[in-house]
């Protein structure tokens, strides 16, 4: 049967930011409940080494970095609850939120952490391979292509870490990226081009993925290549690959949300100058979901600390007070 939960401080997402809003909330004994979405964790689930979060002086794994953070945060006393959250109702207080599983959940603070997803090509022959071929995950497919060769696409830090860790499995990866240059960091890029399983195809952008099958019984569907346009030439070709690993980055999860907290043209929640506050008394918004700049780990768990203290000092003003949402 469903349920009704009311918590000080519900945290709706479960990523760094997430995790340490939890902690913070839970040791000033608010007693969180956090929902953790679809993926607890967040994109450091699907990274491998992580070699720039401080306090450790060799690579750890972005899992078991999440692991820690969330068996810390129940440690201190923050309840999980494995749901997603599919409705918000935040014009009035205790703020409703409506769950996957039929639960409600209300509560008197409100810290929005869900994060960002992939960013897809949005041409049509990526949607009839993906999962065919097509990923967005080399930590989570790259074993399948043992090999092969695959193809990378997109210039920032994502794409170049894909494209580096999946050398470990493929027999060459190529990156297409539609400039001439790389936005990603110089000691990434330092890397790659020293790898001798990388070819860069630069200013391109792909027009289609190539491929064969139909799904049926007998004709399984697969990659074969993708078709590239030059953007300067509009010179034309196929380049073999049996993968295609899309890195061109993120789109904020703010769905939900959208129409009950004040959104950017991105979808990016916008939130008061050197605060996680919104637009809406007494609900704060965390980490990449919030963040299009730096988009950081070690940023987003700052910002989740952030936002657990200014939902303490605003429950310590407001709890308990009748009041519709408003602005800041």
């Amino acid at each position: 049967m469903p349920s009704t939960h009311h918590t000080k401080v519900l945290i709706i997402g479960a990523g760094p930011a997430g995790y340490t809003a939890a902690i913070y909330a839970a040791r000033a004994n608010l007693q969180p409940l956090m929902v953790q979405g679809m993926q607890p964790g967040g994109q450091l689930m699907i990274t491998t080494d992580v070699e720039n979060y401080p306090g450790f002086a060799d690579p750890i794994q972005g899992p078991w970095l999440m692991e820690q953070m969330q068996k810390q945060a129940e440690h201190v006393g923050t309840k999980m609850v494995f749901d997603l959250i599919t409705d918000v109702d935040f014009s009035q207080r205790p703020f409703v939120c409506k769950g996957d599983s039929g639960d409600t959940y209300t509560a008197d603070s409100v810290i929005i952490a869900t994060g960002a997803q992939a960013r897809w090509l949005g041409i049509s022959s990526e949607e009839i391979y993906r999962g065919f071929g097509v990923s967005a995950c080399a930590t989570c497919d790259g074993f399948f292509f043992r090999g092969k060769e695959i193809a990378v696409i997109g210039g920032g830090n994502s794409a170049v870490e894909e494209a580096l860790y999946l050398t470990n499995h493929a027999s060459k990866v190529t990156v297409i990226h539609r400039r001439d240059s790389f936005r990603a960091e110089r000691i990434m890029q330092d890397r790659l081009f020293r790898n001798p399983k990388i070819e860069v195809v630069w200013d391109s952008v792909v027009e289609e993925i190539v491929g064969e099958g139909d799904g049926s019984l007998g004709n399984p569907r697969g990659v074969t290549g993708v078709r590239v346009k030059n953007v300067k030439s509009g010179e034309e070709r196929v380049i073999p690959v049996a993968g295609v690993f899309v890195a061109i980055g993120h789109v904020p999860a703010t769905a939900v949300f959208q129409g009950k907290v004040e959104t950017d043209t991105e979808g990016y929640i916008v939130t008061a100058p050197d605060s996680t506050a919104t637009n809406v008394p007494g609900v704060f918004a965390a980490g990449d979901v919030k963040d299009k700049i730096y988009r950081q780990a070690v940023t987003a768990a700052g910002m989740g600390c952030m936002a657990a203290l200014e939902a303490e000092r605003w429950l310590a003003h407001h709890e308990g007070e009748p009041s519709p949402a408003g602005n800041w």
